[in-house]
């Protein structure tokens, strides 16, 4: 399975490759990315921590310096593929599907908070990787955690742009996990690593269970 690291993110690889590629026009410009960070931090008090919500990879491979874990449910919002993905698990010919927070319900996942020293790098690399194309709303959610409920960004779905899905039923989105394949790795490796890592975590995602041992079948009967 592919894994990203952090050098891959210090070094712009993804966004390199896509403008070489000619598919540069797709990306979320650099002035947006610092516009969208600045105007997320500006909601958040200077001296308090900052901590992330995590739901899919950035469980299993966080990449960011923390001081600590925690897991963590979130109301309001639900974890589904809702976004197509042309870049990190897909490209622009065989698109594949990534994880997005959607409203209502529930969502189990893990916090981090983030070390002060170099929290401005961690968090540019963070909206790096997370806002390739602009697909997502950073906002900060109320989430709760055995020690005490904390405040936290989390990567909501932006409904309004041309990489939001919907709702697909589960034989769309395990089809598209086996096809699909981009500069972070194989989508069903993606699909079975966040089922993985919530197994791991004790968090249960029955849907994500169900999508996992379909894409482990099918990968069997090849």
């Amino acid at each position: 399975m592919t894994r990203i690291d952090r050098k891959h993110l210090e070094a712009d690889a993804v966004r390199k490759a896509m403008h070489a590629a000619g598919h540069g026009a797709m990306l979320m410009p650099d002035d947006a990315l610092d516009a969208s960070l600045k105007a997320t931090m500006a909601r958040h008090p200077p001296d308090a921590p900052v901590w992330i919500f995590g739901y899919g990879s950035l469980i299993w491979n966080p990449l960011l310096r923390f001081a600590e874990r925690r897991v963590a449910r979130a109301f309001g919002v639900h974890r589904g593929f809702y976004l197509w993905s042309q870049v990190n698990r897909g490209t622009p010919e065989t698109p594949g599907l990534v994880l997005g927070l959607d409203r209502g319900g529930q969502c189990g996942g893990v916090v981090y908070r983030l070390e002060p020293v170099g929290l401005q790098d961690d968090l540019r690399l963070l909206w790096r990787r997370e806002m390739v194309l602009g697909a997502y709303r950073p906002r900060w959610l109320d989430v709760h955690t055995d020690g005490g409920p904390v405040r936290a960004i989390a990567f909501v779905v932006d409904r309004r742009h041309a990489a939001y899905c919907g709702r697909l039923d589960d034989e769309r989105i395990v089809a598209v996990a086996l096809a699909a394949h981009g500069h972070y790795g194989a989508c069903a490796d993606y699909l079975l690593e966040t089922a993985a890592a919530l197994a791991q975590h004790g968090i249960a995602d029955r849907h994500l269970d169900r999508l996992a041992k379909r894409v482990r079948a099918a990968r069997e009967a090849r």
